[in-house]
């Protein structure tokens, strides 16, 4: 887990590889990614998440932007086999996870 509070935005040139992968033992696929400055690897509740955020925005007609956020959910929450911690959408509204993007980005996301 990244300790700096400094956002890194990744182009394509800055991904050395991408090994998709399920360990051994295991039934979930992992994404192994290496960068120029670092390696990383996520689980597939985290991939999911990514996808379904990309999916709802990339696709959606009219829809700019989606925020999920880490929600611990009891095993009735869930369905059998989900992770006990999920990305969830959040009901922020879509004008205000922008500016908050622009904040956090200090650039305008807007552009």
């Amino acid at each position: 887990m990244a300790t700096s509070n400094e956002v890194k935005i990744y182009k394509n040139q800055d991904v050395k590889r991408i090994i998709a992968f399920i360990p051994p033992s295991h039934r979930h696929v992992r994404l192994y990614i290496e960068f120029t400055d670092q390696k990383i690897v996520i689980q597939q509740a985290t991939i999911d998440a990514i996808i379904r955020a990309y999916i709802s925005v990339a696709l959606h007609p009219q829809r700019k932007a989606i925020e999920l956020i880490r929600r611990r959910l009891s095993r009735n929450e869930r369905k059998e086999g989900f992770a006990e911690y999920q990305l969830v959408e959040t009901l922020k509204k879509e004008e205000g996870i922008m500016c908050e993007l622009d904040k956090l980005l200090g650039v305008s996301s807007h552009d």
